[in-house]
């Protein structure tokens, strides 16, 4: 199914949405948190990112947003997607995104970084990025591991106060009851949680298909 979204001059094309459900709750945190430099850990197509772009442009002039994505699919995409034009979709729609920017006389910096999260992220660290992100998408690999490792580093990543959500928190590729936990995000931000407990707060939204972290310290 084509998703296609228009608003004057943009018109961005996207093959699935898993996205637009979210948007109420992303909505009310963008209006009280005004994120200006986000962190974006899977990209896919670009859905999220023309989300926060229009978002920001809201209340700011000059915007940046990193994406990380490996586009080579996780355990959900295996057999189902072409990659690649997936990867091609996301190229083509940044690029609506700048000429939309531009149009409307705002400046949009969007930096791609292809590769794994953890080697993307820890290359950020060494590049002096601790601490100045106001908001990081966390929508990466969902193998429990790998969404705690992209915890940990996000919150090294994130500015005090700033955001870090978690996509499919509820999410399971098995059927309740027989679920691999190994295969959940949300034992491993249940546990990235539980470690930093005093340095973060859990925002309550509902419904809880997100799950919303601020950052009190390092």
């Amino acid at each position: 199914m084509s998703n296609n979204v228009n608003k004057d001059n943009l018109t961005v094309n996207f093959s699935t949405d898993w996205f637009t459900h979210n948007i109420p709750s992303l909505s009310y945190i963008f209006e009280q948190f005004t994120p200006q430099r986000i962190l974006e850990i899977g990209s896919f197509e670009g859905r999220s990112t023309h989300f926060f772009t229009e978002e920001m442009l809201k209340y700011h002039n000059e915007i940046e947003i990193h994406c990380i994505d490996s586009w080579e699919g996780g355990l959900e995409h295996q057999g189902k997607w072409d990659m690649g034009s997936v990867e091609q979709s996301f190229n083509e729609n940044i690029q609506t995104l700048m000429i939309y920017a531009k149009q409307c006389g705002k400046s949009l910096n969007i930096i791609k970084h292809k590769g794994y999260s953890h080697t993307k992220m820890i290359e950020l660290l060494a590049k002096g990025e601790a601490g100045k992100f106001d908001f990081i998408y966390v929508d990466g690999s969902h193998e429990a591991p790998d969404v705690l490792f992209d915890a940990i580093l996000a919150h090294k990543l994130v500015k005090n106060n700033g955001i870090i959500a978690f996509d499919d928190y509820l999410w399971s590729p098995e059927e309740n009851g027989k679920q691999n936990y190994y295969h959940l995000v949300k034992p491993a931000v249940d546990a990235y949680v539980n470690i930093y407990q005093q340095k973060l707060h859990v925002l309550q939204m509902l419904p809880v298909y997100q799950l919303y972290i601020q950052k009190l310290s390092g």
